[in-house]
């Protein structure tokens, strides 16, 4: 039976997790920073940085503990080599590095992208590709279809703002602190939705991108005009955002040709809102919806030492002289889109 160790560090999350071929996490670790970026409203890199270079070896050594294990133990280091924040990854990935060559274990520089992508199959062994997967997170909101391990198409992403990025703002502009997604969340129950008009960008339209900026924007000026609860704005933000993601996955689905199921991962993914929402559209179009666990949303190892797993059964692993990468898009091939998107 195969294990994976796997080790995550593209943002401000500290993680380490061992996984095995069958689909169990046998530990894991995660070190938060929250507590670090608070007084900024948002992720400082070098702070992040030096974070992951402070807790990341006696993490992995805490979590070979947790499962009774060593190194000798594992079959293949796994860890995120991009995209985040170079400084993050470039310690998580030499970290990698000097595990693997120490124990002369395989080494497997996993996309992050990719460890969110696969993530559902790591819940749910029934899933099978292809499969059309909504990626939401701080950083990116695309649609894929996910045909394969290592073979994306990707049909939309973000021509402006990741929605994880627009939830994080709202919060800040209405005074909640960081990290923003669960705040709006929590006091978007508290709210009406209709009560403020706020627009849904690109609704619609031909064009099968996202866009989340001018929303933003629309929810700055809401508050600047001092007429509404804050919980109203934040509910109304919210199911701006739920309208927008439905209607892109609609389209996305309509020109995805047949799928097998409809898929949520990344950090907004915990949302239960839009978890609803979505699984209302799969099952309006006879789909299973797949969401993975909540703890496996946001940036995690278990993810990472997953997306191991499966490339190790590919018989696929990396030279130790591989490099971060602070860009990596899942889909190489796909068109440039206008504005900011063509990041992604």
């Amino acid at each position: 039976m195969r294990i994976v160790l796997g080790i995550e560090s593209s943002c401000d999350e500290t993680a380490a997790a061992l996984v095995t071929q069958d689909r169990v996490i046998l530990a894991q670790r995660i070190a938060s920073q929250d507590q670090a970026h608070r007084p900024y409203g948002g992720v400082v890199p070098e702070i992040a940085a030096r974070a992951h270079a402070e807790r990341l070896a006696p993490l992995i050594e805490a979590t070979l503990a947790d499962a009774g294990m060593t190194l000798a133990d594992v079959d293949a280091v796994a860890a995120t080599a991009g995209p985040g924040l170079i400084g993050g990854v470039m310690v998580g990935l030499v970290t990698a590095k000097a595990l693997a060559m120490a124990a002369d274990k395989p080494l497997i520089a996993i996309n992050h992208l990719e460890g969110h992508a696969l993530s559902p199959r790591l819940a749910d062994a029934a899933l099978a590709y292809p499969y059309l997967l909504l990626l939401v997170s701080g950083g990116h909101c695309q649609l894929l279809l996910v045909e394969g391990v290592g073979r994306y198409r990707r049909l939309a992403t973000t021509i402006d703002d990741a929605l994880g990025e627009a939830f994080d703002k709202t919060a800040k502009l209405l005074g909640l602190g960081y990290p923003g997604g669960p705040a709006v969340e929590r006091l978007a129950a508290q709210g009406d939705a209709g009560a403020v008009p706020l627009p849904r960008p690109l609704v619609g339209s031909a064009e099968p991108h996202f866009s989340f900026a001018g929303l933003k924007s629309a929810v700055m000026r809401a508050k600047q005009a001092g007429v509404h609860q804050n919980a109203d704005i934040a509910a109304a933000f919210q199911q701006a955002a739920i309208d927008c993601l439905i209607d892109r996955t609609r389209r996305a689905l309509a020109a995805a040709g047949p799928v097998n199921a409809l898929v949520v991962a990344g950090g907004v993914a915990a949302n239960t809102a839009i978890r609803a929402a979505l699984e209302a559209l799969a099952a309006d179009r006879g789909l299973p919806f797949v969401a993975p666990p909540l703890g496996l949303c946001t940036d995690n190892a278990a993810m990472i030492a997953w997306a191991g797993i499966e490339r190790l059964a590919l018989g696929q692993s990396d030279p130790l002289d591989i490099m971060a990468r602070p860009r990596w898009p899942l889909d190489p091939e796909a068109e440039a889109v206008r504005g900011a998107g063509v990041k992604a």
